[in-house]
Order: C-alpha cells, then sequence, then structure tokens
C-alpha cells in the first residue's frame, strides 16, 4: 500500500484543531466584553450608592402644629433622614435637647423641618402684614385647620336676618387670602379663636366685619 496516499487521505479526516480553537476564542471575546461592563456597571452603583447614604443625615422635623411663641416639647419633634444640601440650615437630631424649652418664631405645619431660624423671637407679622382674629363656631371653619395652612376668608350673610343696617354693605367684599398663625379652642364660649396674617389693608377690612358673618376655607397645599 502507498504510505504517503494513506497519509494525504487521512489528513482529509483529522479535525481542524486550530480553526475550532481560533473560531472558540472569536466567540468568546463578546462574552468577556459584557462581562467586563457588568462588573463595572455593579462597582460605579455601589460607589454612587455609598455616596448617596453617605449624605444622609438625621436632622429634627415637627411632629405636629406648633404655634408662633409656643414652646417646643419633645414630643413636638421627630428625626427624619434626609440629603442635606450644604447650602440648608438645618438642626441635626444630636442638638434635641437643645431645641426643647425654646420658642417657634412662626406658626409651622407638621412635617416642616426645622431651622435656626425658626427659633426665637418672633418673626410675625411681616413687613406690611397685620394679625387679625376671628372667633368662629363650629361649622364656619375646617376641623382640620391647623397653625400655617392658607385660608381664604369668607363673607356670609346672614339668611336668617340679613346683614343689619349698621353694617349694610353695598356689594359683598371679595374673599380674602390669608395664613393662620394660631388656633385656639374656648370651650366655655364654644367658639375657636383663629389667628390670621395677611395684608394690612385686608386685616383692617375683615377685623371690621360683622360678628358671626365670615367662614374660612382651607386651600389646598394646607397641612392636615
Amino acid at each position: 500500500m502507498n504510505t504517503s496516499s494513506v497519509t494525504a487521505d487521512r489528513s482529509w479526516t483529522r479535525p481542524d484543531t486550530t480553526s475550532r480553537l481560533h473560531g472558540g476564542q472569536r466567540r468568546s471575546i463578546p462574552h468577556l466584553l459584557v462581562g467586563v461592563l457588568l462588573v463595572l456597571a455593579c462597582a460605579v452603583g455601589s460607589v454612587l450608592w455609598s455616596l448617596a447614604a453617605g449624605d444622609q443625615q438625621q436632622v429634627l422635623a415637627l411632629s405636629r402644629p406648633v404655634s408662633v411663641g409656643q414652646m417646643i416639647s419633645l414630643a413636638d419633634l421627630r428625626e427624619v433622614s434626609i440629603a442635606v444640601d450644604p447650602a440648608m440650615s438645618t438642626v441635626a437630631a444630636s442638638q434635641a435637647s437643645t431645641v426643647v424649652g425654646r420658642t417657634l418664631a412662626t406658626s409651622l405645619p407638621p412635617g416642616s423641618l426645622l431651622t435656626p431660624d425658626m427659633l426665637g423671637t418672633a418673626l410675625i407679622p411681616g413687613e406690611g402684614q397685620a394679625i387679625t382674629a376671628l372667633a368662629l363656631k363650629p361649622g364656619m371653619f375646617p376641623p382640620e385647620l391647623t397653625p400655617g395652612a392658607h385660608v381664604v376668608v369668607v363673607f356670609v350673610p346672614n339668611s336668617a336676618t340679613g346683614s343689619s343696617s349698621a353694617f349694610a354693605l353695598p356689594t359683598v367684599p371679595a374673599p380674602w387670602q390669608a395664613t393662620v398663625t394660631g388656633v385656639t379652642a374656648r370651650a366655655d364660649e364654644q367658639v375657636t379663636v383663629v389667628s390670621l396674617q395677611l395684608p394690612e389693608a385686608a386685616a383692617r377690612q375683615v377685623a371690621a366685619m360683622p360678628a358671626g358673618q365670615l367662614s374660612l376655607v382651607m386651600l389646598s397645599g394646607s397641612s392636615r
């Protein structure tokens, strides 16, 4: 038998190992790239999460509404964890003992973050503003009313007797927008005194209205 021819014939049946090796390498390169990208993505995500978590700080907020001039108790405070902007002034939760016993300079709704400027001497009324009070019976204001709420003061003519001659109004006055600064219930008189801050001219008009003919409407965005 011709040995050379047999060897030549076997060369046709021998698997091309070199070709398979290179083909496998070509197929594995995309998978390697995907794996590398996934590892990098995980690493970047972990770094970003760590940075974000590191910016979280425990600060003080109000757990319930507090009126201007009211002394703060521990029950009025709660801790919240937020990412604080360096330009934002807050009160750290660790300083709660220095806040208890101090008074608020303005009325605030629950959930408000405390800042150093909110503590101390009353900041109201502001420039050009004035405060007036209304003695309101149940049904003339929402029971959810709290300091800091935004309201509209509405004139309601007495449907039974109409406006008295002493307070006859040529036209129904337009509603006045105001901010509630205090809510004090007087059980002995069955009325609730609501203090309102609004522009000076509007405060004079509200104060001149007949007793019992003003109601409050709480606007959206007010705390409940």
